[in-house]
């Protein structure tokens, strides 16, 4: 199921805009392929990102993925209760696996995102 309030981008990372702050992680789809995680690296609160960038880490029972920044902003909080739990991300990713929070620089942020459909149709098998 994807949300259909959220904004997606094609590296699988999900946005929820609320007053100006933007909530960012992975979607269902990435957990999925990625299995059990059982580490998180993540930025700093007040470290500036770039759409597109590298932003921190999943380690994963199989793998080691990057997190892109879906957005250019101002990191103002990270999900710190996945330093002892990161297997939230798996069982609850659009609610307590959230990442980040930032305060996105651009005047539209989600320009460059997909909407729900268009995300359903990139993950569609």
């Amino acid at each position: 199921m994807i949300p259909e309030d959220l904004f997606y981008s094609e590296e699988h990372e999900w946005v929820r805009l609320d007053d100006e702050i933007a909530t960012v992680g992975i979607t269902d789809f990435a957990q999925g392929q990625l299995g059990d995680i059982v580490y998180v690296e993540l930025p700093a609160v007040g470290d500036r990102v770039e759409a597109g960038a590298v932003i921190g880490e999943l380690e994963s029972t199989k793998s080691v993925s990057d997190i892109f920044s879906p957005l250019s902003g101002e990191i103002v909080a990270r999900n710190e209760s996945l330093d002892g739990g990161p297997e939230v991300i798996n069982s609850d990713p659009y609610g307590e696996g959230w990442l980040i929070k930032l305060r996105p620089l651009d005047d539209d942020p989600t320009s460059g995102l997909l909407e729900a459909e268009a995300y359903a149709a990139l993950t569609a098998d």
